[in-house]
């Protein structure tokens, strides 16, 4: 069962996840900041109980006061864990924002920090006091992929699909050539997922088959490029979805990476 969209709730809010979170999760929060605001929070928590309190697997905690900060913890069995504190605000009092938390493999990622260790399948319920931004990169979008890849190299491209989408691309490149060694395009009309490379000014055969199509109008998504040995691993949402096989080998000329299409660019990393 997917989870609804809630809008204008009664704040203090609390309400159900239904089934729980699971790898590749993604939840969004929307809101203003009062101008009056000292601080709020929103938690992902096990349950609604107030006595005991119920375990907080992630305690998200905007602080106004001095120079501002972001705190975040772990409440367990009514006991808070060691606090993780960022000395930077990205919020301001009286303007929009939106927080979007992917629950990754083992962990919770809110731009890169990871936090909690209470089992995902047990966190049923959040509550907020509150809601901030994460702000969208400019698309299309071009970015250098320093020192190239190489095998064990991972890339990720965060973003939400505009409401009528056509499709976009991710495409890794070669910046003295033409090559384009990954093409990626999703194409939402058509709901395919179309792979290809661009090499010696022509395009090789498309590859479409895939087993489920990922992405939808209107919805936030996660796309992992891990660089292999002889393959590139794609996993979409936290679930592994296809592999396609290098055809371009000089993988330490592959140095740039292109965004472009019908999305909303969060974010992009390289480790």
């Amino acid at each position: 069962m997917s989870n609804p969209t809630i809008f204008n709730p009664v704040i203090p809010y609390s309400g159900a996840i239904f089934g729980g979170l699971h790898r590749g999760q993604m939840i969004a929060v929307q809101g203003i900041v009062p101008k009056e605001s000292d601080r709020f929070q929103v938690d992902l928590q096990c349950g609604s109980s107030e006595n005991p309190r119920a375990d907080i697997a992630f305690h998200f905690n905007p602080r106004f006061r001095r120079s501002g900060s972001v705190v975040c913890n772990t409440l367990e069995k009514e006991r808070w864990g060691r606090e993780e504190i960022k000395y930077e605000m990205p919020f301001k009092k009286g303007e929009p924002f939106e927080i979007i938390f992917f629950i990754m493999v083992d962990r919770f990622k809110e731009q890169d920090n990871p936090y909690s260790n209470l089992p995902m399948k047990k966190i049923d319920a959040n509550g907020t006091q509150t809601k901030s931004i994460k702000t969208p990169l400019v698309v299309p979008y071009m970015g250098k992929i320093k020192d190239g890849l190489s095998p064990g190299r991972i890339i990720t491209v965060q973003g939400k699909v505009d409401k009528n989408p056509d499709r976009f691309v991710i495409n890794l490149r070669v910046s003295d050539s033409t090559d384009l060694p990954l093409h990626l395009t999703p194409r939402l009309k058509e709901k395919t997922f179309v792979r290809n490379s661009f090499l010696y000014q022509s395009w090789g055969e498309e590859e479409k088959k895939i087993d489920y199509f990922p992405f939808n109008p209107e919805a936030y998504f996660e796309v992992i490029i891990y660089c292999g040995a002889d393959c590139f691993k794609i996993a979409v949402n936290g679930e592994h979805l296809l592999e396609y096989k290098h055809r371009f080998t000089n993988l330490s000329k592959i140095d740039m990476l292109e965004v472009e299409g019908d999305i909303r660019l969060l974010d992009v990393q390289t480790w």
